[in-house]
């Protein structure tokens, strides 16, 4: 990796990607999104990593955004907005694309591009002090359809239009009643939470889990026109694998399923 103000590590079947810049919130510099495709592709390629973890460092921030101090030099500009913009857009697709689950666990802030890259993963869990917000529109910046389209995907037209034409700050429990988190703990246990929701995943049939996925990103992406050969193909594919005979086999016996992702 070429940063370290961007951590991973990998256990008991989950893969953690740290965002390691507690002094300015976790915001996020380009050299830091050039190692997340590195880490992302890492974690895609390791079959024994079975869901992916995104948080920050130091217990104030998820991410906050764009490192600001960074500004001058990445987005001075209009060659340097594009080329950052698209560089930023690649990693959110990275994240949205990954074929394994995503959560985004929240301790803090979640702030501008925090927020678009929360809405990028699969779940997302925050510490009751977490706060969200999106304030472009206090900034005079232009946020791109990708962005958007997420965000409304997850929270609905009417909430979306709330939080950008306002640019304000949502607590954890309005977060969690627009749906933008699925859960809030208390500081104290939010990763005791995440983690082990994160290894019942990883306990799960891979095959299956990663059908269910694609199936359910076709069905936000296009829901008038999926691509059902594709599905179809993920749903045979499961029918078709050890771990389907091995989970009817538990089933029978009475035990834990020992799923191998083949």
């Amino acid at each position: 990796m070429n940063s370290d103000k961007l951590l991973a590590e990998k256990a008991h079947g989950i893969g953690r990607m740290i965002f390691n810049n507690p002094e300015r919130h976790n915001a996020v510099s380009l050299e830091m999104w050039d190692a997340a495709d590195e880490i992302l592709r890492d974690f895609a390629d390791d079959d024994a990593v079975r869901v992916v973890v995104l948080a920050g460092a130091g217990g104030k921030a998820f991410v906050s955004g764009a490192d600001i101090s960074k500004f001058e030099k990445e987005r001075s500009g209009e060659d340097s907005v594009r080329h950052y913009n698209d560089r930023v857009r690649r990693a959110y697709d990275n994240v949205q694309a990954l074929p394994k689950p995503t959560i985004a666990m929240v301790d803090g802030y979640c702030i501008g591009g925090g927020l678009a890259l929360a809405v990028c993963c699969d779940l997302r869990f925050c510490s009751e002090k977490s706060r969200f917000g999106l304030p472009a529109a206090k900034l005079g910046l232009g946020y791109p359809f990708e962005g958007l389209n997420r965000l409304v995907a997850t929270v609905g037209p009417g909430a979306a239009r709330d939080i950008t034409f306002s640019g304000r700050q949502l607590d954890a429990q309005e977060a969690l009643d627009i749906g933008l988190v699925q859960k809030v703990l208390a500081g104290d246990e939010l990763e005791d939470f995440v983690v082990g929701y994160a290894k019942t995943v990883a306990a799960n049939a891979p095959l299956t889990v990663k059908a269910m996925k694609v199936i359910i990103n076709e069905v936000l992406k296009n829901p008038d026109a999926p691509d059902l050969d594709k599905c179809r193909a993920l749903v045979d594919e499961a029918f078709a694998s050890e771990d389907f005979a091995e989970g009817r086999r538990a089933f029978m016996e009475k035990r834990e399923p020992r799923f191998k992702g083949r």
